[in-house]
């Protein structure tokens, strides 16, 4: 048996022998603690002044000893905790205190973060004996009357340990059934999580509990903490941990998305003090994007993006990823699994951006086939979800699949109209654009975006049933810029506007100098062809002399 756990300098023989007996003790398993060991430990805590305290294990039997100061306890690791969600360690705290003082913050911050079955606090007296005894411990999310639970803990009392009248065993397990009762008849193919929103910005905060569902994982519950600086290590602080933590075991949720990026150290923190997988904003709109890509090209492109993303995340989660490996007859060190894994993801990277290069010259052939044959191209850009695929079906009467959630078209489609002036035209469906796009994606999809660069006209389609069209326009307008295609003729096209009134569509139209039209309904089509030659250059015979540019894409 090692020496318990704590700073025991100091102390004389016999109280360390008095330590190492406690581990002989046992506890019955209806029993919080009993009154032999709560003696026990009062009497071992006055005799050294200092806090007390005991793990004990469903069984009843000692696991952990530790000794902190007159003031608190301080628990060493116990290793990360196995199991699902809403899962406890199997493991309760008993431990003494020397000044009155019942349960304090930090005694219940540790049975949330530990995810403790319980915390016990025993009153050691001046003379050495037990007093009274408080306990908490974590309460379903609702209490046996069906009504909602207002707190996350509940207490029970005792002016002495023998009468506390509270059956362990009874209670864990039935805390445990309650939680896997609501737990019970969810989907368990779907993955539940937390997302927690840190920006004040509250259309942001909408945008990502959006993502979290188009990628197939139901919402637990959110959680919303603005702070005027992001916690430098866990992203929130301590308090916000304990309630991300109680939360997660009420409703049952394995993962926290933020709606910021985070830090490789920020997310390897927070994982590690709450035992929930921590997912940013760039991971989970990379999720998205691995689900919805279907061809060979778009497939490729996302591998890409998400191997650059995890390479400088690629840490050393266990002892195991230190053992050596390699070196020829076993003499060095050779490389670690770790090295090993990050030299494999640099070759694949490597491997990707080839398969990616030759997919460029591809479409550059396919491109330069397009501009010999003088067939006009136009491109479909704007916000995701803003109905661009619905308008390409629209206009070609395609089949291009649709559906209200982000991210629905990634695979560049194109389709031929005949325009009545223009004659064939190439219309092309790009992947949506996303505020704060992740750099690593658009470098991966470098080949698909460079289909814009050769549009004879882009058509920024702009959602006219959104409340946050004005930001999202800005965005998109940010990325345009970005990709150097800031040149490029463009017309807005005002979508959805059988879903507002005319009044708010011409207030649109007059600030965004767009074109209003309907892809449900096919209003305002000709409006749109007719303007879509214009901007191309053409002359049109309902307005001669007016030729191409930004400035005459927009001209009523």
């Amino acid at each position: 048996m090692s020496a318990p756990f704590g700073d025991i300098r100091g102390l004389r023989a016999a109280q360390r022998g008095a330590l190492e007996r406690t581990y002989r003790r046992k506890v019955r398993p209806d029993q919080v603690v009993s009154t032999e060991l709560a003696r026990h430990l009062c009497a071992l805590s006055r005799e050294i002044g200092r806090q007390v305290g005991v793990l004990l294990t469903r069984g009843g039997a000692v696991s952990k000893v530790i000794v902190g100061d007159a003031r608190q306890l301080e628990i060493p690791d116990i290793g990360r905790l196995r199991g699902g969600p809403g899962r406890f360690r199997r493991l309760r705290l008993v431990h003494t205190h020397l000044r009155g003082e019942g349960l304090t913050a930090d005694d219940l911050n540790d049975l949330a973060l530990l995810r403790l079955d319980m915390v016990a606090v025993v009153q050691a007296l001046e003379d050495g004996s037990a007093g009274g005894i408080e306990v908490a411990y974590l309460a379903p999310d609702t209490a046996a009357d069906g009504t909602a639970e207002t707190t996350p803990f509940l207490r029970v009392e005792a002016p002495q340990v023998y009468e506390l009248e509270l059956d362990f065993g009874a209670t864990i397990r039935a805390v445990e059934r309650e939680m896997g009762r609501h737990r019970g008849g969810r989907e368990a193919t779907k993955e539940r999580a937390l997302v927690i929103g840190v920006r004040p910005d509250d259309g942001h905060f909408r945008e990502t509990v959006e993502l979290v569902r188009s990628a197939g994982v139901e919402v637990a519950g959110v959680m919303r903490q603005r702070r005027s600086r992001i916690h430098p290590r866990t992203v929130v602080g301590r308090g916000k941990l304990t309630e991300i933590v109680l939360q997660s075991m009420r409703a049952g949720a394995e993962v926290a998305i933020f709606d910021i990026d985070l830090k490789p150290a920020q997310a390897r923190a927070f994982e590690d003090a709450t035992g929930l997988k921590a997912i940013d904003r760039t991971q989970l709109i990379l999720d998205v994007f691995a689900q919805r890509a279907r061809s060979r090209d778009g497939k490729l492109q996302v591998e890409l993006a998400q191997l650059r993303y995890s390479l400088p995340r690629l840490t050393e989660k266990d002892q195991g990823l230190s053992r050596l490996v390699g070196g020829i007859g076993g003499r060095g060190p050779g490389e670690t699994v770790l090295e090993v894994g990050r030299r494999r993801i640099r070759d694949r990277i490597r491997k990707l951006e080839k398969q990616v290069e030759r997919l460029s010259r591809q479409r550059d052939v396919a491109r330069s086939r397009r501009r010999d044959r003088r067939v006009p191209v136009l491109s479909l850009i704007g916000y995701t979800n803003a109905g661009k695929s619905t308008l390409l079906n629209a206009l070609t009467r395609s089949s291009v699949e649709t559906a209200s959630q982000l991210f629905v078209t990634l695979d560049p489609t194109s389709r031929r109209i005949r325009f009545p002036r223009e004659g064939e035209v190439v219309i092309t469906d790009t992947v949506g654009f996303i505020a704060e796009l992740p750099p690593d994606l658009v470098r991966a999809f470098r080949a698909t975006l460079e289909e814009l660069g050769d549009a004879d006209l882009l058509l920024h389609v702009v959602d006219a049933a959104d409340p946050a069209w004005r930001s999202k326009t800005e965005a998109v307008e940010g990325l345009i810029e970005e990709l150097a295609l800031g040149s490029k003729p463009l017309l807005v096209v005002l979508n959805k506007c059988d879903l507002v009134t005319e009044e708010q569509a011409q207030s649109m139209t007059d600030q965004l100098a767009a074109v209003a039209v309907s892809a449900r309904t096919r209003a305002g089509f000709g409006r749109l062809i007719d303007r879509a030659e214009q901007a191309m250059g053409r002359v049109s015979p309902l307005l001669p002399g007016v030729a191409g540019g930004r400035g005459t894409a927009v001209a009523r």
